[in-house]
């Protein structure tokens, strides 16, 4: 087995649990903006279209497609228009309001902290790989507690790349004084982490949270994240 030394976090769907979070904030911005007097109901079909469109647009975003600021506001304005909603002014200010509120939920994967704290007591060093946003991906690790684990965080704008692309893996190694022999990617997106790990060279652990069948081959795959004590 290679001897590691540093391990690269994926952050959003593998450590911070997006979707419980993101619903908790829809919800609040759900009845923010009164969106059920607009006819915009039941919530559980506003979150539906808003968890497909934001899939849908963030791998745009992966592609190079479109821009982060496209992103935050089109993805609720594609939301809208299944209820029949246009309005661009409307959408832009329920993305600014969501990303207030989103940063500061909590809720992680299960075993998330006894991980990290696990790996930090075996002396890897612990970093951050992300397409996120920089200040509200900074704002979730610190809500959340995450902060204190991880020398670096690399996101899509500090590196000015992304995942999949090798560059944004290099910028990480060389922020991280790191050697790519002695570094692996830890993710749940096949395309992002994986295969950009793949691209550059490095290994990975496929966070399978969602048990989807992949022929991208990682060099481990876990189903949960208490299973990393099996590989470090």
């Amino acid at each position: 087995m290679p001897a590691y030394k540093h391990l690269f976090f994926d952050l959003d769907h593998t450590l911070w649990d997006f979707d419980t979070n993101a619903k908790e904030a829809l919800t609040e911005v759900y009845a923010h903006f009164e969106l059920k007097a607009k006819g915009v109901y039941p919530f559980a079909d506003f979150y539906k279209h808003y968890l497909h469109h934001n899939e849908i647009l963030w791998d745009r975003y992966h592609k190079g497609f479109i821009n982060s600021e496209e992103l935050k506001w089109k993805r609720m304005w594609r939301t809208m228009l299944e209820f029949k909603i246009g309005s661009e002014a409307l959408a832009r200010d329920m993305s600014e309001h969501f990303l207030e509120r989103l940063p500061v939920k909590k809720a992680l994967f299960p075993h998330t902290i006894e991980i990290l704290n696990y790996l930090t007591a075996k002396g890897y060093t612990l970093h951050l790989i992300t397409n996120g946003f920089e200040k509200t991906q900074w704002s979730k690790i610190n809500n959340s507690g995450l902060s204190r684990y991880f020398t670096n965080m690399i996101t899509s704008e500090s590196s000015n790349s992304l995942k999949p692309k090798k560059e944004i893996f290099e910028y990480a190694l060389n922020k991280a004084g790191a050697g790519l022999a002695e570094s692996i990617m830890l993710g749940d997106n096949l395309d992002a982490d994986i295969q950009g790990a793949i691209n550059a060279g490095m290994d990975s652990v496929f966070v399978n949270h969602l048990k989807k069948p992949t022929d991208i081959k990682a060099t481990y795959v876990i189903y949960h994240l208490e299973e990393l004590e099996e590989i470090f």
